[in-house]
């Protein structure tokens, strides 16, 4: 049986605020293997934002073990950790996170510029990820030229850029209205049916509802992890897609 592509025990994260520690996780333990898709749910606080950065190797554990993709990341140093981040995981987040002054394509060129790739092949396979998401024909569109859907749809395209194996989503359509939520939601079900993992946070009911896991968390610990029957595969939006 192979290696999980997550496999996260006994993680704590303590933070020192002055006079008070702060435990944003009290001992999660997951897996998650290659070509899941779960949602990740608890209140302000509850530690899925914390346990989203230290899957995705933005922060590191106070203790714990963390194996991604069978290498365990305490062991990397900084160039070794941006390495496996850089080949394995993609971030799409609530924000977008898109350079104002930058054309669609250039933001989603921007993993593979750091990565070193040419500038042939970065246009190239920016351009076949935007393609993927529905905006072909909007390659020189700037984002105060894109709906939000469209933006996030940018942003999607630049997670799928460098072929991760898992994508980090925290909260994706929180900024979006319900008909474009669906819509990017759709678009996910599309990747994990392709093989691509799935780590979602996400506070609305009806987005984890759609995912095959839900793991709940409270108080910096996983209160609840099932896996269920997910809903209905939404239907894909259009190719270029207006939202």
């Amino acid at each position: 049986m192979s290696a999980p592509l997550v496999d996260a025990r006994d993680l704590e994260k303590v933070y020192d605020a002055g006079e008070v520690a702060v435990r944003a996780l009290d001992g999660v333990s997951i897996r998650i293997e290659a070509g899941e898709s779960l949602a990740i749910m608890g209140s302000s606080g509850s530690g899925k934002s914390t346990l989203m950065n230290v899957l995705g190797c933005l922060d590191r554990p106070t203790r714990g073990s963390y194996r991604l993709a069978g290498e365990e990341v305490a062991r990397l140093d900084r160039d070794r950790l941006a390495g496996i981040r850089n080949r394995t995981l993609g971030f799409v987040f609530q924000s977008f996170q898109l350079l104002p002054r930058t054309s669609a394509l250039e933001n989603v060129e921007l993993p593979l510029l750091y990565a070193g790739v040419h500038a042939r092949e970065r246009r190239r396979r920016a351009a076949e990820a935007l393609e993927r998401v529905g905006l072909g024909a909007r390659l020189a569109a700037l984002p105060s030229q894109l709906s939000g859907g469209q933006q996030q749809r940018v942003a999607i395209a630049r997670a799928l850029v460098n072929q991760p194996r898992l994508i980090l989503a925290d909260e994706p359509t929180g900024n979006l209205d319900t008909r474009t939520s669906l819509e990017i939601l759709a678009l996910f079900q599309e990747l994990v049916a392709a093989g691509i993992t799935l780590a979602l946070v996400t506070h609305e009911h009806d987005i984890a509802a759609c995912l095959a896991r839900v793991v709940e968390m409270r108080d910096g610990r996983i209160v609840r992890d099932a896996r269920q029957a997910p809903a209905p595969a939404v239907p894909p939006a259009p190719r270029n897609a207006s939202a």
